[in-house]
């Protein structure tokens, strides 16, 4: 047994005869690590790209809340009064009247039915 851990610690299995079977097999599992960092690297990018964006919807978001409540101010009667007072314009007194108007063809069709 001790014979075979410092054959190991000294790297005997790297130069003895079948020694090309072991280094195919270093090879393979030294392309299987470079694999698994540059995956996990790229996972980690993702991560802190979501990361980055969903911080962007929630100030994207908050803006929106903003105009849309200052949007609401504006279009406020109050408001929009107080913005005509300022150019000398007044409310009317007088409460509005719908007009109505009619074409020719629906007067002749009516005057057609009552006659």
């Amino acid at each position: 047994m001790k014979s075979g851990v410092f054959g190991i610690l000294k790297a005997r299995f790297l130069i003895n005869d079948d020694a090309v079977k072991n280094w195919r097999f270093i090879v393979f599992i030294i392309l299987l690590a470079i694999l698994m960092i540059a995956n996990t690297q790229r996972y980690e990018q993702k991560v802190f790209e979501i990361a980055k964006l969903n911080n962007e919807v929630k100030e994207l978001r908050s803006e929106f809340v903003d105009r849309r409540s200052e949007l609401m101010k504006l279009k406020m009667e109050s408001t929009i009064s107080d913005k005509m007072l300022e150019k000398q314009i007044f409310p009317s007194t007088v409460p509005p009247v719908k007009i109505e108007v009619e074409k020719e063809e629906e007067k002749s069709f009516f005057k057609r039915i009552w006659q």
